[in-house]
């Protein structure tokens, strides 16, 4: 689970075995066994007690800014595996590998929208057919991207422009069954126009944070993008693999909404938009905990889905590995 702190004045320490939290006028202990991070919204106070636990139970400690997005981050100095992995990561972005990981990933991310698009149509017999409409699009877009050959180089607009229309698309949906109050016209990001965008925004920052520890874990350079390009501070490869997982955020956070659980006193107006509030914040984080420890298929296991992330960065690291010594690069 994820400890998260969102009261001004918070106060994190250790005692024996367990984090020892007060939060306003709480007060309680935490286990170690059951902490994967601790999140920080706001201002608090960390002993270096803590911060020692934190790291030598490999418990990263993120802060977190008013939009949900990780600013800084508390982790241990030693690198997640050796640096072969981040120079495969290198050597696979220059050719034909790069756009076969890339085009992998974001099958899984378009099955995975097609996927709960269908839950959504189920449980809504009269707006069935209309989905459905939306699907086959989706699907005929897939499937155009599955085709693409060549390298990232000569077919990244053609992905980016496939991606954006398959988003139109799914987004259309969510849009229509929303309560008429909180509708939308379009994804919007910073700031956020309207609740359900706020919601959803916070949300990926969450997920972005745990995306990117799993790949430091991985022994994965979250710099080292393949799809999105290099940029100065700009963690490319976290942006690559955090689409394979975004319904695993779209999902609680459209469940929120349509079950009239987020009202309009969790948000604070800010200019051009708004912002989540700590109510809002609360419900969400307690609803995204709940979604990502129910348990679900994966690699043929019964396994927590906020494990799956974990795996998948495995998974694509050894993959990484592999590849280069089946095209003769030795170990470097």
């Amino acid at each position: 689970m994820q400890l998260f702190l969102n009261t001004y004045g918070a106060y994190l320490h250790k005692r024996d075995n367990c984090f020892l939290v007060k939060n306003g006028e709480k007060t309680f202990e935490i286990s170690a066994n059951k902490v994967d991070s601790i999140w920080i919204t706001t201002s608090a106070t960390l002993s270096t007690d803590a911060v020692k636990f934190a790291v030598d139970n490999n418990i990263d400690i993120s802060f977190l800014d008013h939009f949900g997005n990780p600013y800084g981050r508390v982790w241990h100095s030693k690198l997640g595996s050796t640096t072969l992995i981040r120079r495969r990561q290198l050597q696979v972005s220059d050719d034909e590998r790069g756009l076969t990981f890339v085009k992998e990933w974001n099958q899984k991310k378009m099955n995975n929208q097609i996927d709960f698009l269908k839950k959504i149509s189920h449980t809504r017999p009269e707006q069935s057919e209309k989905i459905h409409q939306h699907i086959n699009r989706m699907t005929l877009l897939r499937n155009e991207s599955s085709q693409l050959s060549g390298t990232i180089e000569t077919e990244r607009q053609s992905i980016l422009g496939i991606e954006g229309m398959v988003s139109r698309c799914y987004f259309n949906v969510i849009s229509e069954i929303m309560p008429e109050k909180w509708k939308f016209e379009e994804r919007s990001r910073r700031p956020a126009k309207d609740g359900f965008n706020c919601t959803l925004n916070y949300g990926y920052g969450v997920l972005y944070s745990m995306v990117e520890r799993a790949c430091i874990l991985a022994g994965l350079d979250p710099y080292v993008g393949i799809l999105h390009t290099d940029n100065y501070n700009k963690k490319s490869f976290v942006f690559d693999v955090i689409e394979i997982f975004r319904t695993h955020v779209d999902e609680p956070v459209v469940y929120l909404f349509t079950k009239k659980m987020m009202h309009e006193s969790y948000f604070d107006p800010i200019k051009d938009g708004v912002s989540l509030n700590k109510q809002g914040k609360e419900i969400l984080i307690k609803t995204l905990n709940s979604h990502f420890d129910q348990k679900i298929p994966y690699m043929g296991r019964s396994v927590k889905m906020r494990n799956t992330i974990q795996m998948e960065c495995h998974a694509i690291a050894k993959r990484m590995i592999e590849e280069g010594q089946d095209a003769g690069l030795g170990t470097l």
